[in-house]
């Protein structure tokens, strides 16, 4: 084959699909996992605060530094695995130690984060999880742990993997801070699918927590919504009554419809990601491939009766916002085209009664120029009369008989020119 010249990304994209593996993981173990998130503009964060941050917890143990840029890193930090991913909007920590404590669920496994360099952290807490992975026993044992770790009205509890594990949790948070999530793995379950299990509850909870930061942003919007519908409503009244002046209305009109559009500017990044995060919480959902145990709801049931209805609640509010914004657009096309017609009309008045002046001027123009005609008549007459008068002698004629006799051509040729003049400007 020739040589050919390969496109520069080429390697990178094609090794960004092997990036992130899955941890392989045996039984007993426990995983501490914990996502951090900054309050505001997360998406444009600066990254190199983050791997600072990564850093300052592997001096801490000695580790080796991830490369400049890196989104992704695994490691040994002491006697525990670290495993540290960079997301849009977050960075999660997940650090995986052999062996299960003698207390289920012991905070002081999620010890390995200092509390210093927690305090320290450029974000602040989306989610923690304990999550305890132990041998299968037997189904009774399961049942009584499950009893006795979880909140019952809430916990959810699946075989997974074709009877690979059995998974349980309530999404309760316990009084370290921390959510909790146990286990159960078959014997002949690999090391790779404990691993991928693991992953994807921490993937679950993490994009579930994600998602619901849509309908919290949802519920700071439905007042200002409320109002803002409310007064649209009121201007497409007024429309329709009349009883305000077109263009007051619009004006109102247009800053309603300001309103809205920042709202959607504002709330567009936040609306998208939560779907994104939803489609993720499903399908990592979906590819548990769960089964009922022992009459238990399971992880999806749980999601379709407490998270689902937040989503619908998020994308009805985004429905709602959308039509708004868009009755909000043709409102103000509609009155946009009234106050056209109002105005055309009121140019068309101004337009009749311009011609009634201009009659009215034309008119008075030639009452003026009758009256010119007399005045340079009167003058001309008079300029002519004493021209002839030394001529009385000769031709036998009184100065009041010149006068006469002149009177009537002069008022003619005066006539006749300003005649003339007119056409010439016409």
């Amino acid at each position: 084959m020739p040589p050919i010249d390969d496109h520069p990304l080429r390697y990178e994209l094609a090794n960004e699909l092997h990036a992130r593996p899955f941890p392989s993981l045996s039984a007993p173990c426990t995983a501490a996992y914990l996502a951090i998130k900054q309050p505001q503009d997360a998406a444009k964060r600066d990254r190199a605060a983050d791997l600072a941050h990564l850093t300052a917890l592997l001096d801490r143990y000695g580790a080796p530094h991830p490369q400049p840029g890196a989104t992704h890193y695994s490691g040994e930090i002491g006697r525990h695995v670290l495993k540290w991913e960079s997301h849009t909007e977050f960075v999660t920590y997940t650090v995986f130690t052999e062996g299960v404590s003698t207390r289920p669920f012991d905070p002081a496994d999620f010890e390995v984060f200092p509390a210093d360099w927690l305090a320290r952290a450029p974000g602040m807490r989306v989610t923690s999880a304990l999550i305890r992975v132990t041998p299968w026993k037997n189904k009774e044992q399961t049942c009584e742990e499950t009893d006795q770790w979880f909140v019952s009205e809430s916990v959810a509890v699946a075989r997974v993997l074709d009877d690979a594990a059995v998974i349980a949790g309530d999404f309760r948070i316990d009084t370290a801070g921390h959510l909790r999530f146990s286990v159960s793995v078959a014997p002949n379950t690999g090391a790779r699918r404990i691993g991928r299990i693991v992953q994807r509850l921490c993937e679950i909870e993490t994009y579930k927590s994600m998602s619901m930061l849509g309908f919290a942003r949802v519920r700071e919007m439905g007042r200002q919504m409320g109002e803002t519908d409310s007064q649209l409503s009121r201007l497409i009244g007024d429309m329709t009554s009349g009883s305000q002046p077109a263009d007051e209305t619009l004006q109102d009109l247009l800053h309603v419809s300001a309103e809205l559009e920042s709202l959607v500017a504002q709330s567009s990044f936040r609306f998208g990601a939560t779907a994104a995060y939803e489609q993720i919480v499903n399908q990592r959902i979906s590819v548990l491939r769960e089964e009922r145990f022992e009459g238990r709801q399971t992880f999806a049931e749980f999601m379709m009766r407490r998270y689902e209805p937040a989503m619908r609640t998020m994308r009805a509010t985004k429905e709602r916002l959308d039509a708004m914004a868009d009755r909000a657009m043709r409102a103000g096309e509609l009155l946009r085209t009234r106050v056209d017609v109002e105005r055309s009309a009121q140019n068309q008045s101004l337009l009749e009664s311009m011609d009634k002046r201009a009659d009215l001027q034309l008119r008075l123009q030639r009452t003026v120029e009758g009256l010119s005609v007399v005045a340079i008549s009167y003058y001309a007459v008079s300029l002519a009369g004493y021209l002839l008068y030394p001529l009385t002698g000769v031709l036998g004629l009184s100065k009041g008989m010149i006068t006469a006799a002149v009177t009537l051509p002069v008022i003619a040729l005066v006539w006749w020119m300003v005649q003339r003049i007119r056409n010439k400007l016409h």
